[in-house]
């Protein structure tokens, strides 16, 4: 199964309001984040990162790994993202008009490439704890813990594109980052922090490299 076009469900909290997760699996603890100025946003997608996409309705969360996403507009920000017609991340995307992008850090590729390889429409991954979510601030996807920088999305309709090309168009109505790897409108990876990554094929990916600067 293709990694554009695989997903699975997210832990979420039992009757007693308790966070459930299967402590065979681990992941990064809540990772900080920093509000990003949305004209800025583009610049969290703009160097072509594998991204996670988050959606959920009526009760139901989810998530999937997208090789093809692309910012589009600067002011009001812009995503656009492809979802294939047949995986569940599409179906609550269409009924929601509403989803989470989410840049993946090195520190947690296994759990990528997983929520790439497994559909949940086939199987149901509630209680595996591979990847940890929390709540936005103005939608009801869910963000994903361990990334580096998250952008939530609304559905601009596009019939169209959506039927035809799979391709989803978003408007980013708010943006974080980690402050450790993106702050004052720039990426600046600190020592020690996992970068960002960019998905080839058959588990192989290629992570963020060093940032020079060319002068006109």
């Amino acid at each position: 199964m293709s990694l554009i076009g695989a997903s699975l469900f997210f832990p979420v909290r039992d009757i007693m309001g308790r966070l459930i997760s299967h402590p065979v699996c681990r992941v990064p603890a809540m990772t900080e984040r920093l509000p990003v100025e949305l004209p800025k946003a583009y610049r969290l997608l703009n160097h072509g990162p594998t991204v996670l996409v988050g959606s959920a309705h009526d009760g139901r969360r989810n998530v999937m790994a997208a090789a093809w996403s692309m910012p589009l507009d600067f002011s009001p920000p812009k995503v656009a993202v492809v979802i294939d017609r047949n995986t569940l991340t599409r179906a609550l995307v269409e009924a929601s008009g509403e989803f989470s992008l989410n840049v993946p850090a090195r520190a947690i590729a296994r759990e990528t490439l997983a929520v790439g390889s497994i559909s949940g429409r086939d199987t149901d991954k509630f209680a595996d704890g591979t990847v940890q979510a929390f709540e936005g601030s103005h939608i009801a996807a869910p963000l994903i813990d361990g990334c580096l920088a998250w952008l939530e999305c609304r559905v601009i309709p596009e019939p169209h594109n959506q039927d035809r090309y799979d391709l989803f168009l978003g408007e980013v109505v708010a943006a974080w980052a980690d402050p450790r790897a993106f702050r004052d409108g720039h990426w600046h990876f600190e020592p020690g922090v996992s970068r960002s990554l960019h998905y080839i094929a058959g588990g192989n990916f290629f992570e963020t490299g060093e940032a020079f600067e060319v002068k006109p």
